[in-house]
């Protein structure tokens, strides 16, 4: 698919940039997981450094419950077919609640890297997955 037939289709396009936020998202979370010291990016930097081995693990299934949130967006814009939103209408804004909670969490962060860092993700996020909610229903 060209950048013209994209721009045709703005739940498609808004879909790639919530997929593309969401993976950044993903390497983070990945990161966390793998011992990477990026604690003051997360949990309002609690953690400085390395996050304790629970809490890495918290990393990995959020960072599979995101991919499942891209998949849900991507699904709902048309791209594969899982044919998940066909059964549950409702699915796409399951995105959208957990953005605007995301956006909410990170706003009121008391750690600064935290919030420069992913307060502009995550209204990516909330806005792109609002976009393919409204336009896909």
């Amino acid at each position: 698919m060209t950048i013209g037939e994209l721009l045709g289709h703005p739940a498609l396009l808004l879909a790639f940039v919530y997929a593309l936020a969401t993976v950044v998202v993903v390497v983070f979370q990945l990161g966390l997981a793998a011992g990477k010291a990026w604690g003051e990016y997360t949990m309002g930097g609690r953690y400085p450094g390395r996050l304790p081995a629970v809490l890495r693990l918290a990393a990995l299934v959020q960072a599979v419950l995101l991919l499942v949130l891209a998949a849900i967006v991507l699904d709902a814009a048309g791209v594969g077919n899982l044919g998940w939103v066909a059964q549950v209408g409702w699915l796409p804004w399951v995105p959208v609640v957990v953005s605007a909670i995301s956006l909410a969490m990170n706003s009121a962060s008391s750690s600064e890297p935290e919030k420069r860092t992913w307060v502009p993700v995550a209204i990516v996020l909330l806005v792109s997955s609002i976009g393919v909610a409204l336009l896909t229903r």
